[in-house]
């Protein structure tokens, strides 16, 4: 044994002693797909170099976008001089109630039986809403994702304790939806599972079902008992119309005979990322109904994070209520949607000018922040190795990286690696 003063004697002239760690049985985690692209990127020294991987919007000059709406809400609660008090468990209320009206109508008539609260932005929702059904939903439900889907959605209710499992969803061939293949699949689960749908802006395909089939894919949903979990991550971002991408989400529940729950965000619609701005909410039956829903809620999220931050909350309820705020925020959404389209249509545009062999279609069909290319993971590579351009390597592009300085460089790097 080494005594006490030894040891300090030893540590005194850094002569190291090696102890058993408690975490030595902890192994090095893998990386981030996402975290490596941007790493990659920043090494990159060519000025031509392009991160297509990240999904935040960048304006036309490849700039971080701060909504004027925003801004000008947060310069009226700056001059307010308002508290810092902890919130209520389920959050703001001006802002769950905005939040609700936004998503579900403002004239729904399951707002006075909708239990909601606000929560750590989309993932947040996510993490409550799996928590939520893996302790009331009966049996042992699974959630099944679409195929492919956002990569955190099987962390996340893998880390509630929940089974995911993948639905067909994308077809490769088409560059579309696999609708047949998805009713068929939603159609042979077992009774009373979770369905994750993407309410808009499918991530990472940008494949989103018509109104006709968001139609038959609720009367599956309802005929074979599964709860419908709804992912609204991009509402407005996808057509510039807040109304028209809650179509999906009203279409269930209108029809009323299926379960329904709802993650909310406001990171890419407000541009609110790092303020982490979102509500998870389930459709109660009755207003007594929404009383127990609540009451669960507050007992989810009180050992999860107590109560959520206020500043953000504060913003977007002050856009979503100020008529003035929430005209120009519209305006805003409508711009950085059209944005994104003006994109697809250049680069589709572009490529087709090239006299490229590959039909490219499949760009201006698709919708919201991603386009998946259909480029091969060997492609991807040449592009960051050739083309100092950087996606991750299911050929997914974040549209918001493009601007009209750099879109035809793309569309020619593009065509050379799929000569």
């Amino acid at each position: 044994m080494i005594s006490s003063v030894v040891r300090a004697s030893l540590l005194r002239r850094g002569v190291g002693i090696r102890a058993q760690s408690t975490w030595t049985q902890v192994k090095m985690g893998p990386p981030d797909a996402i975290l490596g692209i941007t790493e990659a990127f920043k090494r990159d020294t060519d000025p031509r170099k392009m991160n297509l991987g990240v999904g935040a919007y960048r304006t036309d000059a490849g700039s971080p976008f701060v909504l004027d709406s925003v801004t000008q809400a947060e310069n009226q609660l700056l001059h307010e001089k308002l508290d810092k008090e902890y919130l209520p468990i389920t959050g703001l209320p001006q802002f769950t109630q905005a939040a609700a009206q936004l998503a579900y109508g403002s004239s729904s008539p399951v707002l006075d039986r909708l239990a909601i609260t606000q929560s750590i932005s989309g993932t947040g929702a996510l993490r409550i809403g799996g928590a939520f059904v893996q302790r009331f939903c009966e049996g042992t439900p699974t959630v099944y994702v679409p195929g492919p889907s956002w990569g955190n959605h099987k962390a996340v209710f893998g880390d509630c304790g929940l089974t995911v499992k993948p639905y067909r969803y994308y077809d490769a061939k088409t560059r579309g939806l696999d609708l047949e293949g998805m009713l068929e699949d939603l159609s042979n689960l077992p009774r009373g599972q979770i369905v994750l749908l993407h309410a808009c802006a499918h991530n990472p395909t940008g494949v989103d079902p018509t109104p006709d089939q968001w139609a038959r894919i609720q009367s599956v949903v309802e005929e074979n008992g599964h709860v419908a979990f709804f992912d609204m991550a991009y509402q407005g971002f996808a057509t510039g119309d807040t109304d028209r991408d809650a179509h999906a989400l009203r279409t269930f529940v209108e029809a009323g005979r299926a379960p329904v729950v709802l993650a909310q965000s406001f990171a890419k619609n407000m541009g609110l990322y790092g303020e982490r701005v979102g509500t998870f909410s389930v459709v109660g039956a009755s207003r007594d109904e929404r009383a127990r829903l609540e009451s669960q809620l507050k007992i989810l999220v009180r050992p999860m994070y107590s109560n959520p931050p206020v500043h953000g909350a504060r913003i977007a309820a002050r856009v979503l209520t100020d008529p003035e705020l929430r005209s120009l925020w519209l305006s805003e959404v409508k711009l950085m949607a059209d944005r994104i389209i003006g994109m697809r249509v250049a680069l589709r545009s572009r490529l087709e000018k090239l006299g490229s062999s590959v039909a490219w279609n499949h760009i201006t069909d698709q919708i919201g922040m991603f386009c998946f290319t259909g480029l091969t993971a060997a492609q991807v590579d040449r592009l960051a190795q050739e083309f100092h351009i950087y996606l991750t390597r299911d050929g997914r592009v974040s549209m918001a990286g493009i601007t009209s300085a750099n879109v035809d460089y793309l569309a020619d790097s593009i065509h050379a690696v799929t000569q």
